[in-house]
């Protein structure tokens, strides 16, 4: 069968031997880009399947593409295989849950997807705690978090070795509903720790009014919200606050399900959206999107470089800007308070949460050719819902966890 194409024609003679050119060169490593004879034989490939003879004459496909796919990966030729429709032996739905920090881009990612392939992606949104949860348990074909699993969670899962696959970057947002206050508040990691440490207990406080001399700050007693629920978003927020404070550090620490010293508890992104629209005086955090969608008032945070920056899709994407030469091999890495003038300080990856080695071939190709378009295809969607692509570099290195799934130690698609 075709794992990264349609199967829609035969290849002709001339355009198969164009194809085991193509092959050839690309896994010797050749380094000199294809032609345009090559090139399109690369496209021929990415639409049809080769021409075998069946154990009772005549012929049947076979599949090429995982060949093709390993050429077109290669560091000679960067260009990718395409999914451009569905294909026969892959499982027509999939089951996720986790992170809602992506919820908003992943029902319009999994929508297209189902046009495109016939595929169903049923996602449910409870939080990157029950992401990790799930995918552990073997609940879920995936899950997803926006904060990585630990070593000690990584090896309590049942199914063996989880890979992370990042699939955008996002701004975890420092919300609030100040009546009167009309103009961005700034915050730095002191003061936002401060708050939520319950230190820091009147907008007025001397803390606040001197990064906001000017913006009428009330007399009036914060109200905290925070996570009720496993969240990667807390996550993010809470490594952010354990790189800039001590005193958070050594009090709460990072982790999806903190013990939060003050504060009331929305669930999900939404849930805490909720509760600062609801309750005057309050401040909160949330992903940028949830903030913009629901015209919530977003705070400037000061970065390392000493720039107090809003949260953006550019401003989240600058801070992943350098992370390429330093990204780690399983891709669990943390982008909060990194440096430069234009970077938010409080943006990260989210990941979407698989196991390397399968046990279901149909379910096995379906999520590995819904992951291969999530990291090349999906990422055209990203900045619509203010999330930033996955820098270059990034998209390499997860390629090569997409194409590391197996079943019984063979790829299933083939590199």
């Amino acid at each position: 069968m075709s794992h990264l194409s349609n199967r829609n024609w035969w290849l002709p003679a001339l355009g198969l031997a164009l194809v085991i050119g193509v092959v050839a060169s690309g896994c010797s490593g050749a380094a000199s880009a294809p032609g345009a004879a090559t090139a399109a034989a690369n496209e021929a490939a990415m639409a049809a399947p080769t021409a075998t003879t069946a154990p009772g004459g005549g012929t049947s496909p076979t599949d090429t593409s995982a060949k093709v796919a390993a050429a077109l990966v290669s560091s000679a030729n960067p260009k990718y295989v395409p999914v451009t429709g569905p294909v026969d032996g892959e499982a027509k739905t999939l089951n996720g849950a986790g992170a809602t920090f992506p919820q908003p881009l992943y029902s319009k990612w999994f929508d297209e997807y189902a046009k495109l392939t016939g595929v169903q992606v049923n996602y449910q949104g409870i939080g990157s705690g029950g992401g990790i949860k799930s995918i552990s348990d073997q609940t879920v074909d995936f899950g997803a978090s926006d904060g990585f699993m630990s070593d000690e969670q990584l090896a309590a899962a049942k199914g063996g070795e989880i890979l992370h696959i990042p699939t955008a970057i996002g701004a975890v947002a420092i919300t609030y509903n100040v009546p009167g206050v009309t103009k961005p508040l700034r915050f730095t990691g002191e003061t936002i720790a401060g708050i939520y440490l319950g230190k820091i207990t009147k907008w007025n406080d001397p803390k606040l009014i001197a990064d906001n001399p000017d913006a009428g700050l009330p007399d009036k007693d914060i109200v905290v919200v925070h996570r009720s629920d496993g969240s990667g978003t807390s996550f993010i927020f809470t490594d952010y606050l354990s790189s800039v404070s001590e005193s958070w550090k050594n009090t709460v620490g990072r982790g999806t399900s903190p013990q939060w010293p003050v504060g009331l508890g929305g669930k999900g992104n939404a849930g805490v959206a909720g509760e600062i629209m609801q309750n005057e005086n309050s401040i909160g955090y949330v992903e940028l999107i949830y903030a913009l969608q629901n015209h919530i008032a977003m705070g400037q945070v000061k970065n390392q470089d000493g720039e107090f920056v809003a949260p953006s899709l550019e401003s989240a994407s600058a801070a992943a800007a350098g992370i390429g030469d330093k990204m780690p091999v399983d891709l669990r890495a943390s982008i909060v308070n990194a440096p430069g003038a234009s970077a938010y300080p409080i943006s990260g990856f989210t990941w979407i949460l698989v196991y390397k080695n399968q046990t279901d071939p149909a379910k096995a190709l379906a999520l590995a050719r819904l992951l291969w378009w999530a990291i090349h295809d999906g990422q055209k969607m990203n900045a619509d819902l203010h999330y930033g692509q996955l820098p270059d570099k990034v998209v390499k290195m997860a390629e090569e966890k997409v194409l590391s799934i197996d079943i019984g130690g063979k790829s299933v698609l083939g590199h």
